[in-house]
């Protein structure tokens, strides 16, 4: 019998491998459809197990909110699980429990997001509640002042008692100077005491529609099965003619280096931070922002990063150090350096550590053998992930709210692997670029005993 050589051998092998992982890689059998009333539909089979996760995306968040009304949005994302006309307060999270399911939701500058985890055979209950709620939200004035302590209380913990991000909102402030991210997504506390039931339907009214929304399911599931039961519900739903592309406030061009300082008594140990306004990778042009993520991997992230080793390893100037870019919006993103102050060390010191990694990155640019590294753990990473259903339906409802499109999102690791070192250090000179950014300090200070508040002096018997 004639036997193939073993080159022909291993070929055929790793065809067949190649064919087999694209098979089983659920990625590559993401559908998409289009209801009559204009709802996104995105399908991902998973049969790994006999769960499903839903997911629905509204093209509306925090950046979208009028004047005066900042945190709506996500005071909205609360108020979703109250009434509806079939359904009391709390009875949407007490019937996903009821069905052995998970939920959540979270808000977005560039959207808001609704999502529960069934078994398959509950896909439908959700699916019915969704839809109920896209449209149908009532709310009476107990609910919205119940939840409006709620909201103040989540600003109060999560912020006001944390003076990194008191800082982080403030630096934002500062570095957007026109657009609405410089407002917080859970809103400025003074405007929060004042959202009333009016301000909360009218946001709803407008952006809540079926034609406003992407709805992804990723699981154990069959694309016509799926799309029959989004027609059977989502699309019974009227549509919102008045829903219009938005249209948002613009960065101008930044001309000048901003400086927040905050001084605060439960601050930890000193820390410098800074933000450099940059493209998303919606707006970018082509190659840039796959660019930024690779040059931040490799200054930023882990322990082998430029900012590490630098100020940490080799300086002994500051206890940790890193980085990020986060592009993943519909408008601008941006970059962020920091560090925090080893024991004794000034932070001046530990800034001008900061601006010596900045300089030679821009000078510079990285290593062949750096960026190959780079690729690697971002495809290993979009690989991993592909595992996880949540994990895929954050993918495509994240991306498609934002205007990307499937073959966008699954050509992301060969975006990736097309990236160059020129690119790399192009992006690094451009985009890191003190001019175009903010820097912020927070600075622990001596705390202040109780009850020392100055009294006025007690006046003086002639």
């Amino acid at each position: 019998m004639w036997t193939p050589g073993k080159g022909l051998l291993l070929a055929l092998m790793l065809i067949t491998q190649s064919f087999a992982t694209a098979q089983a890689n659920p990625a590559n059998r993401a559908s998409q459809f289009e209801l009559a009333n204009g709802l996104v539909l995105v399908v991902v089979p998973d049969p790994r197990a006999p769960v499903v996760t839903h997911m629905v995306y509204f093209r509306v968040g925090s950046a979208d909110e009028p004047p005066g009304t900042s945190g709506v949005a996500h005071f909205l994302e609360h108020l979703m699980f109250k009434s509806t006309g079939k359904l009391a307060n709390g009875e949407f999270s007490a019937i996903v429990s009821r069905l052995g399911g998970q939920h959540n939701a979270f808000t977005s500058y560039d959207y808001t997001a609704y999502f529960e985890r069934v078994s398959k055979d509950r896909l439908k209950n959700v699916m019915q509640m969704e839809a109920d709620r896209m449209v149908n939200l009532q709310l009476n004035e107990r609910e919205v002042e119940t939840e409006r302590q709620v909201i103040i209380e989540e600003r109060r913990v999560r912020t006001e008692n944390v003076p990194a991000s008191i800082l982080t909102e403030q630096m934002s402030a500062a570095l957007y100077q026109n657009h609405p991210y410089r407002i917080p997504i859970i809103g400025w506390m003074h405007e929060m005491a004042k959202l009333s039931r009016e301000d909360a339907l009218a946001f709803y009214k407008r952006f809540y529609a079926p034609n406003n929304a992407i709805v992804v399911v990723t699981g154990d599931v069959n694309p016509a099965e799926v799309k029959a039961l989004a027609d059977a519900t989502y699309g019974a739903l009227p549509a919102n003619l008045d829903i219009r592309p938005r249209v948002r406030p613009q960065e101008p061009e930044q001309r000048a280096p901003r400086r927040v300082e905050l001084k605060d008594p439960r601050a930890g140990n000193a820390s410098v931070r800074r933000y450099y306004l940059a493209p998303a990778l919606t707006n970018a042009a082509p190659g840039e922002a796959e660019a930024l993520y690779l040059l931040m991997k490799i200054a930023g992230v882990g322990g082998t990063s430029r900012l590490y080793q630098s100020l940490v390893v080799e300086e002994k100037l500051a206890s940790s150090a890193g980085g990020w870019y986060s592009g993943l919006s519909l408008d601008s993103g941006s970059i962020g350096l920091y560090a925090v102050a080893a024991e004794g060390v000034p932070l001046d010191k530990v800034e001008q550590g900061i601006d010596r990694v900045v300089r030679d990155l821009r000078a510079n640019g990285v290593t062949e053998a750096d960026l190959e590294r780079a690729k690697k753990q971002f495809i290993a990473e979009f690989v991993y992930e592909s595992d996880s259903q949540e994990a895929l339906a954050r993918r495509y409802g994240s991306g498609l709210v934002l205007g990307l499109t499937i073959d966008q999102i699954n050509s992301w690791p060969a975006a990736i692997a097309k990236v160059t070192v020129a690119q790399v250090k192009d992006a690094a000179a451009k985009y890191l670029d003190i001019r175009r950014s903010v820097t912020g300090t927070l600075i622990p200070t001596a705390s202040e005993p109780e009850n020392t508040i100055a009294s006025p002096p007690s006046a003086k018997k002639g």
